[in-house]
């Protein structure tokens, strides 16, 4: 798919230098509030656009928290701020991301993006969803002006990882569009082996290795060995009892050409068994 015949009659969008693609290790969503490296490093991502980066036109979020049957995109103008959680404090409840929608965008890359193995386009979703914790939470750091519209794009969790990545490829030409994709999830995430209050340079053993194969993988390009995380065995079922955290990832690496060296930055975890490994790619 070549820019000129994918994007042809992209009215809503503009032409521009290709940006980058993120993938973000969410955590807690506590991480959004807190004053901490990794809400830090989410704040001097933002400052870097529009400083080595060009400002985004739009902002395509895949977050690990909206799982459908099918494929979605928002496309409200005015999504609302979903506080998909429970048991925290009421100031993160309080918490508001008021970034606009791009309905018109929205339909025009829907159109393009196609359902694996059909010709039917990615669905529209006009007023269930919005943006949930796994996207504003890292997007209010980055762009506490919320003044760059965002539309989610769901995952549809009964299909293979082999789908997710052929979606991801489409995505890619998205970017010569000023649409950042941001990728968000965990590189390792398991709830059931939670332990709190250890250091962030501690973790389990099958956590410290999958997140080291994990990173070999993204560090050699190795898309096929990535979607094929499941045949890892027993520490791919300790590092995702369900890999719904680990997908958001697989579209990010896919967006991406081969020539495009990942930098990895909040490689340290949280519980010990919650990996915050983060990708650039620029």
């Amino acid at each position: 798919m070549t820019k000129t015949s994918a994007f042809a009659t992209f009215k809503s969008l503009t032409s521009s230098s290709r940006m980058p693609v993120l993938f973000l290790g969410h955590g807690s969503p506590m991480n959004a509030i807190e004053d901490n490296e990794f809400r830090r490093s989410w704040q001097t991502l933002g400052f870097d656009f529009g400083v080595k980066w060009p400002r985004p036109q739009l902002i395509l979020c895949i977050s690990a928290h909206w799982l459908t049957s099918g494929w979605y995109l928002t496309a409200m103008a005015e999504p609302k701020t979903i506080h998909d959680f429970g048991g925290f404090p009421q100031a993160l409840f309080d918490q508001q991301y008021p970034a606009p929608g791009f309905p018109e965008a929205a339909q025009e890359i829907s159109q393009r993006l196609h359902q694996h193995g059909s010709d039917q386009p990615v669905l529209l979703d006009l007023q269930e969803w919005g943006l949930d914790h796994g996207a504003w939470s890292v997007l209010k750091p980055m762009f506490p002006q919320a003044d760059i519209p965002v539309v989610q794009l769901s995952m549809d969790y009964s299909r293979p990882p082999a789908e997710h990545v052929a979606l991801g490829r489409q995505l890619r030409v998205l970017r010569d569009y000023g649409v950042l994709i941001v990728g968000s999830g965990n590189v390792v995430h398991n709830l059931r082996a939670l332990q709190m209050g250890v250091a962030s340079n501690q973790a389990y053993d099958w956590a410290l290795e999958f997140d080291k194969i994990i990173a070999a993988y993204l560090q050699d390009g190795n898309v096929a060995a990535l979607q094929n995380f499941q045949q890892l065995g027993a520490v791919a079922k300790q590092a995702h009892p369900t890999y719904e955290h680990l997908l958001p990832l697989l579209y990010c690496a896919a967006a991406v050409d081969a020539d495009e060296a990942p930098q990895f930055f909040n490689t340290s975890f949280q519980a010990a068994s919650i990996a915050m490994r983060s990708v650039l790619w620029a």
